[in-house]
């Protein structure tokens, strides 16, 4: 699982790689052009030569390299897995990667959950979450379990931890543990990845993403990696955060204490402008 800045790297060495092999096509025309024409064609290419070094013909280029790519969708298959559901793939081209993007989550355990969603760090996960929201998918789902790191799991449709999409998406913004001090006497206390209201993905297998993810209710500080990539943190609603975090858990059907004993249902899940409009009416309402 490459960090992000290396897929960073990668992605832009491939947008690289494409303008040079363009280029290299478009002078080996040039040069074949200015071979085979007659001298009765010189004032033509002398002006197709000005219109070029005017950059007349650099917009193919830049449209090019606008269009690029900007996450990368790995297609699931349907029989290999049939806990997965097919609501297509997300745009991979002309997505926000600036700034934060509002998600709320509305749940039966009080005032709705608002996330910021770090488009900036995450694109492809807040891409992703605003894809699932549009189809609906999120909504009147249960958070299936209760974690014992303090976070609790939701976006599996299926309950099993195998549902979500038939596409999965790396991770973007892995938080990295710090570098032990060689002068420590003792064993340092290990650093909080995770602090409380952290919002993250959650994959299955590990790095492999795609509708589940962990909603930190108290801070986790993981010993040997950082297993989760961070998508946003909670901006509003801790409250109901903290209420949903003293639900007890009883044993699952593998026998692990990870079921809650009550049901937390999401209502509904939206992200940007609808977002907004769902939660001001529960805001209005509780007031």
């Amino acid at each position: 699982m490459a960090p992000s800045k290396d897929r960073q790297r990668k992605l832009a060495r491939a947008k690289f790689d494409r303008q040079m092999a363009r280029r290299a096509v478009r002078e080996r025309r040039r040069r074949r052009i200015l071979a085979g024409t007659g001298i009765g064609l010189a004032v033509v290419l002398v002006a197709v030569g000005a219109a070029w070094i005017g950059g007349a013909f650099d917009s193919d280029e830049k449209t090019t390299t606008e269009a690029a790519d900007t996450c990368l969708w790995s297609p699931l298959i349907k029989s290999d897995n049939p806990d997965k559901t097919d609501v297509g793939t997300p745009p991979s081209k002309d997505l926000p990667t600036t700034g934060t993007e509002t998600m709320t989550i509305s749940t039966n355990q009080g005032a709705p959950i608002t996330v910021g969603l770090d488009v900036a760090s995450a694109p492809c996960a807040a891409a992703s979450f605003t894809h699932l929201a549009g189809k609906k998918f999120f909504d009147n789902t249960d958070c299936h379990e209760i974690l014992s790191i303090g976070a609790v799991h939701c976006g599996d449709p299926s309950g099993t931890n195998n549902g979500g999409p038939l596409y999965s998406f790396y991770d973007e913004n892995s938080p990295v543990l710090p570098e032990p001090s060689p002068s420590a006497s003792a064993a340092a206390k290990p650093a909080v990845l995770y602090p409380k209201g952290t919002v993250t993905l959650v994959g299955n297998p590990v790095g492999s993403n795609g509708s589940q993810f962990l909603i930190f209710f108290k801070d986790y500080a993981p010993t040997t990696d950082a297993p989760y990539s961070i998508a946003g943190k909670v901006t509003g609603g801790l409250d109901t955060l903290a209420k949903i975090g003293k639900i007890t858990t009883v044993a699952d059907d593998a026998g692990d204490k990870v079921k809650p004993s009550q049901k937390i249902t999401i209502k509904t899940l939206t992200v940007g402008a609808d977002a907004a409009a769902t939660a001001a009416p529960s805001a209005s309402a509780q007031s």
